[in-house]
């Protein structure tokens, strides 16, 4: 039997970090362990890809030249799938319209449906119609939580849908100084005993929120705020309040982006506490990889974070400003969590070894099929 060849589209990998660039590293980190397949992965930046998944006798890489997404599906991509002989092709959320292998979608969630107010009209239609298309068209469609599977099948009509969850990366458990760290970010960076955020910009990810509490607590007195992520949809709201706060509070607030992931996993490892208030997600894995680094982490329980049940006492209602509030100021005061419980219980469900084994065993299921 041939070698199976999986073509995965990494163009996220060219810009900063986001849930789905986790996922595609995460996942495939553990599947080219298995050397019976033969791994494309392609993007702009194929050095950055290297940096990420090594050089091995059962991995390709491939260059896209179109930065432009349309010219990519349409053009580029089925071309590579032609070149490299793929079996099967892993997309996320968007397939390539011209089918020239068997199709793997993960469709992380379909938001854009349940909170139309967070996201632009052409992106709520482009997005039903391409999502649609696309799942109905991939031989595969698999999605990260119970929750979002839920939506998915409410809102495009897809049935046959595979739930493989999120996991953290080992790397995150590894043990280290912290006070060393710390040292070293305010080297690097010129920030200390900071609070972090680690999202994408959109309305939704409710950073507005954060920021409001950062200023009417005072916190600026003994804190940085760190944001770490890319604009997707502008946030006016948060932009308005960061405007009008005084310089002193300004001085202290500190925006990243394209970090490289020794960095970015440093800047978790030195954080006071990691906060994720996001009024909406398909998952929101920030949240676990901060507490597997072993730094206390607060987070929103709406929508497909109500599932991190263990994280109750650490979790509140993302429109309610008060429980954030106190959720906050018990974080910061108390600076204690029972990190080994958590741990245990995010390396046993929480793992890319689980979620490779339900991609693998799918792939199995169809092709027997």
């Amino acid at each position: 039997m041939k070698k199976l060849k999986i073509f995965v589209d990494c163009h996220v990998f060219d810009t900063s970090f986001q849930g789905t660039r986790t996922y595609i590293q995460g996942l495939y980190l553990e599947l080219i362990k298995d050397d019976t397949k033969h791994f494309v992965f392609a993007a702009n930046d194929i050095e950055n890809l290297k940096s990420v998944f090594g050089n091995q006798i059962n991995i390709s890489y491939s260059k896209y030249y179109f930065k432009n997404p349309l010219l990519r599906l349409l053009v580029e991509i089925p071309f590579l799938i032609k070149k490299h002989k793929a079996h099967f092709a892993h997309f996320q959320y968007r397939v390539a319209p011209i089918k020239l292998c068997n199709y793997i979608v993960t469709t992380h969630d379909v938001l854009f449906q349940d909170y139309p107010g967070y996201f632009p009209k052409f992106n709520r239609i482009q997005s039903h119609l391409t999502y649609k298309f696309s799942a109905k068209w991939s031989d595969i469609v698999f999605t990260v939580s119970e929750y979002s599977k839920e939506r998915i099948q409410k809102h495009l009509n897809v049935k046959n849908i595979t739930v493989m969850p999120n996991g953290v990366d080992m790397s995150f458990f590894k043990e280290y100084n912290k006070t060393e760290i710390q040292a070293q970010i305010e080297k690097e960076f010129g920030f200390s005993n900071y609070l972090l955020c680690v999202s994408r910009w959109e309305p939704r990810k409710n950073q507005q929120l954060l920021l409001k509490l950062f200023i009417n607590l005072n916190l600026h007195h003994n804190h940085f705020l760190v944001f770490i992520g890319d604009t997707t949809f502008k946030n006016k709201e948060f932009q308005s309040l960061y405007l009008q706060a005084p310089e002193e509070v300004k001085k202290k607030i500190v925006f990243l982006q394209k970090v490289a992931f020794d960095t970015f996993q440093n800047i978790i490892r030195g954080a006071e506490l990691s906060i994720y208030p996001s009024i909406a997600e398909g998952f929101g894995i920030p949240p676990l990889e901060s507490i597997a680094a072993g730094t206390t982490a607060i987070t929103s329980n709406a929508t497909a974070m109500s599932d991190f049940d263990f994280l109750i006492d650490y979790s509140f209602d993302p429109r309610n400003e008060a429980e954030f509030e106190r959720v906050l100021r018990k974080a910061i005061d108390e600076k204690a969590m029972p990190f080994d419980a958590f741990k245990k219980r995010i390396k046993q469900q929480y793992n890319w070894s689980l979620s490779a084994a339900i991609y693998n065993d799918t792939i199995k299921r169809f092709i027997d099929s």
